[in-house]
């Protein structure tokens, strides 16, 4: 019966130490069982923020030979931009203002992208063009650095301490009504008078 016994338990574990063998090579990672697959969504999804847009230029007033820097101030740019939605089709335009320019030309306007975002809408182009001039003598907008037909919006930076992306565009001209060339920044802050 002893002997009996022995081979019994011998039987039994040679039956299970088969078992545990086949459990092992099946799990391929060293008898731990297989990697379940998970697929991994974080709890919850942090999306920055765009950040806002600044759009700065320069509204002049050119008579005769001279470019005079106040003469507009009081000038106004007219930034408008063309979105598109989630599925890629292009919205209808929209337009804002810039503030009126300070005693030396200078205009500025913030557009807010997260307010976009909320209509799920994503800017695709924006241009600026001059809108208005408060002087009776210097009115007559020009298509000097696009003007007119809209400046596309360049010079991009980033302001870290502002927390905002930086666009500059070409000085806008308002004349008299003399033909004119277009102008560089660089040629603007040369070649200007102060006007009193």
């Amino acid at each position: 019966m002893s002997m009996a016994l022995t081979t019994f338990c011998f039987t039994i574990s040679l039956i299970l130490c088969s078992f545990m063998v086949d459990f092992a090579s099946a799990s391929g990672d060293y008898g731990y069982g297989s990697k379940p697959q998970l697929s991994h969504t974080p709890m919850f999804h942090v999306k920055e923020k765009p950040l806002p847009i600044g759009i700065e230029g320069f509204i002049l007033c050119k008579s005769g030979p001279k470019t005079i820097v106040g003469a507009n101030a009081g000038g106004v740019a007219r930034i408008t931009c063309q979105a598109v939605d989630v599925n890629g089709y292009q919205t209808a335009p929209f337009s804002i203002l810039s503030k009126p320019t300070d005693s030396k030309g200078y205009y500025f306007a913030t557009l807010y992208p997260n307010e976009l975002n909320h209509n799920k809408l994503k800017l695709a182009e924006c241009k600026a063009f001059l809108e208005k001039s408060p002087l009776g003598t210097c009115k007559v907008a020009t298509d000097v650095n696009k003007g007119i037909t809209g400046a596309p919006l360049s010079h991009r930076r980033l302001l870290d301490n502002k927390k905002m992306t930086l666009y500059s565009v070409s000085p806008f001209i308002f004349s008299n009504g003399s033909s004119l060339q277009p102008l560089s920044i660089q040629y603007a802050y040369k070649n200007t008078v102060s006007y009193k």
